[in-house]
């Protein structure tokens, strides 16, 4: 596994805890949204790199 996988999933992780602290906080749709984008990348080129 390299250090940068490891790096984006971890990175991806955070943002999904955000997007979910967020929507239980009823934060804008659009914040969610961009966050959740962002934690979705992460996760899917950190699993890319595996």
């Amino acid at each position: 596994m390299s250090k940068a996988a490891i790096v984006l999933i971890f990175a991806g992780l955070f943002l999904a805890g955000g997007v979910i602290s967020f929507w239980k906080q009823k934060q804008s749709k659009g914040v969610i949204l961009v966050l959740a984008l962002g934690a979705v990348m992460c996760l899917g080129s950190g699993l890319m790199r595996l």
